[in-house]
């Protein structure tokens, strides 16, 4: 290979090699950058040690560069902000629009997703404005060419006009993660930019009622969800989901976010119960769900569950019979000293629960829930609830509610499997 085309991004000439040419790109294994060298395998004998064979290789390779190069120079010809107006000519979807309506979109996404990710004004200025540049070298010559660099070339034109390196990053990195093994943005405007382009499409699609179904994801609606999840979870980005999409959409985050969990070792059930409280905010869902698992392999938390669906299947019985007895179970003279136990623990629990709870201290939330749990057993160990005595019954059926409203501020333990 000619050395005169290492000037040219490596991309372009790694995929030069292997899209078109099917041969392996060499690197210097002390700089790791491109060396004027290639391999390539050839089923054909070769009596003059192969010689031949890599000339033509050659010949064919640099024909292949000389077109890249071309596109590569005539492409800087253009500002990627002057080829804007070209993407109102490319269709992104019938039902959805222009390309170029598309990054309207991306844009007014990214200027509301900006503060979330980092709130400030360097943040949001360069998300807006690789948001808004993002999809523009769709209409070069090289990604005409090579359909797989975009949002690569993207990145290199941006470098070259002088714009700003976080927003150079943001417009080569808003495709990531493009798989499970592919990084995620780590800079703040790339990661703005690549939650917009993924929420687009996500919410677009679900608009018209273009969901997955079963193995079929044409539009790579799961790949995305994940990607949004990543992006999430990694740059610890507070998102209120509610406020972007639809409750069906919420529904297919969180059946993605246990594929996730459960490829992590972690239980996919606890998702469902800590999601049933209504919260949105995967960074303290996941949060939620990793000290609730923790929780759940102690003996303490196996026997305060085992308590707590104890007394919710007491609790259902009794309403089967009519309405439960509302209002604040008290220390009623004779009761037995388990009773009154368990209610001056269970007040005592909800406040310093609360205060965990406020400030996210969700081991010390579970810390909490494990002191009372000595009570619960003392409780339906040595106390009758169906008392022949009305008011006692009443009493401690307020209890039980109280027990189970308790555990309920920290996750739906109806939904936890064992």
């Amino acid at each position: 290979m000619d050395p005169a085309f290492l000037d040219l991004p490596p991309e372009v000439i790694r995929t030069s090699m292997r899209t078109h040419q099917k041969y392996f790109a060499v690197r210097d294994p002390q700089t790791g950058f491109l060396v004027p060298h290639f391999v390539t395998v050839s089923n054909i004998e070769a009596l003059d040690g192969g010689k031949a064979i890599a000339a033509g290789n050659a010949r064919v390779l640099s024909a292949r560069l000389s077109d890249a190069r071309f596109f590569w120079d005539e492409d800087l010809k253009t500002r990627l902000e002057d080829r804007l107006e070209a993407l109102k000519g490319v269709t992104f979807h019938a039902k959805l629009g222009t390309m170029f309506e598309r990054v309207e979109r991306i844009v007014a996404l990214a200027t509301d997703l900006a503060p979330y990710v980092r709130d400030d004004a360097e943040t949001r200025s360069n998300a807006i404005l690789a948001a808004s540049l993002c999809k523009s070298d769709l209409v070069t010559g090289m990604v005409g060419e090579f359909p797989e660099l975009q949002g690569v070339m993207g990145g290199y034109y941006a470098e070259k006009e002088g714009l700003d390196p976080e927003v150079v990053d943001a417009i080569r990195s808003h495709y990531r993660p493009q798989g499970p093994n592919d990084a995620v943005p780590v800079q703040a405007a790339g990661a703005t930019v690549a939650l917009a382009d993924k929420l687009d499409t996500l919410v677009s699609f679900f608009a018209i009622d273009e969901k997955p179904t079963g193995s079929r994801d044409p539009f790579a609606l799961r790949r995305a969800a994940l990607g949004v999840i990543r992006i999430l979870l990694q740059s610890r980005t507070r998102l209120p989901f509610r406020q972007f999409v639809s409750d069906d959409l919420l529904l297919f985050f969180a059946d993605r976010l246990k594929v996730l969990l459960r490829e992590q070792g972690q239980r996919h059930d606890l998702v469902d119960a800590v999601f049933a409280l209504g919260d949105d905010d995967l960074v303290r869902i996941v949060s939620r769900v990793s000290a609730l698992e923790a929780f759940l392999g102690t003996d303490d938390g196996k026997n305060l569950l085992a308590g707590y669906k104890r007394a919710v299947n007491i609790l259902k019985a009794e309403e089967k019979k009519g309405a439960l007895p509302t209002g604040e179970p008290v220390d009623m003279p004779g009761a037995p000293p388990e009773e009154a136990a368990l209610i001056n623990e269970i007040g005592h629990m909800e406040v310093e629960l609360g205060k965990a709870l406020a400030t996210e201290d969700f081991a010390g939330a579970m810390t909490h829930l494990a002191a009372v749990r000595g009570s619960v057993d003392a409780f339906f160990d040595k106390v009758l609830v169906n008392s022949d005595l009305q008011a006692e019954r009443d009493n401690r059926l307020r209890l039980l509610a109280k027990v189970r409203d308790a555990m309920g501020r920290v996750a739906d333990f109806s939904q936890v499997t064992g």
